[in-house]
């Protein structure tokens, strides 16, 4: 029973904050973000912050903008919830569903919608499953994924995810679930050419799948097109295509992770597009809404949902959904979304913005600290070294990355502080040269305070 009357306690504590190192909260308190407006953030204190990380991937358009809002209330005051469930459907979700199939490669005819990136990996991981099963083939189960890779942290995504924070404490990756050296050209397991790179990758795939009895034991390789939470990994120009084949001749399913490529991060509207690249599966979500709304999907191939349809016996409904697929104001805030990367042609901002951004960056090399510098479109990283030459790394202890972010935050920028001590930058597509320049001053100003902290230490 309710007890008003109880102790309670301060709202830090009520308050769990993902990925974050709670006891740090605790002490210090959360940086409570109030409102927004285009790049700009302001914090509860009233400071103004550009945000060169767009929430978390995701905030593409900006904020503040007036035409998704009123797009959520006309679609709230006309039918704010629909169920999918049992064969109902909204006009907004059957129409998103129509211009996501248009807008994305030819391969996938058909979108399952969730409620963001984490939920779209684990309904791919069970729709693969449910399709190998209901084929016949029934000893397909393992699946592959990239070291340094992030697939989100559902109960089962988590341990497809690369990442080995990810994975301690919670026991996983499950048995099935596998991985291969990353294409991370700085610290490259393959050798430094991209034929090398691209040539070890393939090789390192063919002998995992060798390794785990063959493609009849074996249902999928997962990536990501750009490496988003690993560091922001950028692979070879040609390596999605020569993946996409290697799975085509092992027979394995090919699913591309698009959670932070999609929506025009890269320069193109998805980052298959850039090679051409047709997977059979594909996770959408962060700027599918722009994350004013929370939703996912999940697209896929004719093959697949066939067998969906015609495999199964009729009186057996494919039992895997959510109360809010296909939320009718999340599709109708997609909608204006999708209208306006149409319309303001952000891809292409990305792309040239992002040309601006990676020019930018490379003056940072000068900077002893700084050991690499890599990107495409608006999604870009630095990555701090104790020794350019040698490429070693600060000493974990340190906590180099948490540094250099606090001291960004302090001089008016948002930036994500990865583990490696690497720094990411992904602002708002809708971001303009003069707010890159302003960016950029102010992660230098932090960087090189941060290195004074460290001197005087």
């Amino acid at each position: 029973m309710f007890n008003p009357a109880k102790s309670r306690p301060n709202a830090t504590n009520q308050f769990i904050h993902p990925f974050t190192q709670l006891a740090e909260v605790e002490d210090d308190g959360p940086n409570v973000i109030v409102s927004g407006k285009g790049v700009t953030v302001t914090d509860r204190d009233g400071r103004e912050l550009l945000d060169g990380f767009a929430g978390l991937w995701c905030v593409n358009i900006g904020y503040g903008r007036s035409e998704v809002i009123e797009a959520a209330q006309r679609q709230m005051s006309k039918l704010p919830y629909a169920s999918s469930f049992f064969g109902f459907a909204n006009e907004p979700a059957l129409q998103l569903a129509e211009e996501l199939v248009r807008l994305s490669p030819e391969s996938l005819q058909h979108v399952f919608f969730t409620l963001g990136g984490s939920d779209a990996v684990d309904s791919t991981l069970k729709t693969i499953r449910y399709f190998f099963n209901v084929t016949g083939r029934l000893e397909k189960k393992h699946v592959i994924g990239l070291e340094r890779g992030y697939h989100g942290v559902s109960s089962t995504g988590a341990g497809l995810t690369g990442l080995t924070g990810c994975h301690r404490f919670f026991d996983v990756p499950l048995p099935n679930q596998h991985h291969i050296p990353s294409h991370y050209r700085y610290r490259s397991s393959y050798g430094v050419t991209d034929a090398e790179i691209i040539s070890g990758s393939v090789a390192a795939l063919e002998t995992k799948v060798a390794d785990l009895g063959g493609s009849e034991k074996v249902a999928a390789f997962f990536c990501e097109p750009v490496q988003g939470s690993g560091g922001v990994i950028v692979p070879p120009e040609g390596w999605l295509a020569a993946m996409r084949d290697a799975c085509a001749k092992l027979d394995i399913l090919f699913v591309v992770d698009e959670v932070i490529t999609g929506f025009g991060r890269t320069g193109q509207l998805f980052a298959c597009d850039w090679e051409r690249v047709e997977p059979d599966l594909m996770i959408i979500a962060k700027g599918l809404t722009s994350g004013y709304s929370p939703m996912g999907a999940v697209l896929m191939n004719d093959e697949i949902y066939r067998a969906l349809v015609d495999k199964v016996p009729r009186d057996l409904p494919f039992a895997h959904g959510f109360t809010y697929t296909g939320h009718p104001v999340s599709a109708a805030v997609a909608l204006a979304c999708l209208e306006i990367y149409e319309r303001e042609r952000l891809p292409e901002n990305s792309k040239v913005v992002g040309a601006h951004l990676l020019n930018g960056l490379d003056a940072l090399r000068e900077h002893p600290w700084v050991g690499d510098v890599r990107g495409k479109g608006l999604l870009a990283a630095i990555e701090l070294v104790a020794n350019r030459e040698t490429r070693e790394s600060f000493d974990p202890r340190l906590n180099v990355s948490q540094l250099v972010r606090r001291k960004a935050y302090e001089n008016g920028l948002i930036v994500r502080a990865f583990s490696d001590n690497i720094i990411g930058l992904a602002p708002p597509l809708v971001v303009g040269e003069g707010d890159i320049d302003q960016m950029l001053d102010r992660l230098t100003r932090a960087i090189c305070a941060a290195q004074t902290d460290l001197r005087e230490a």
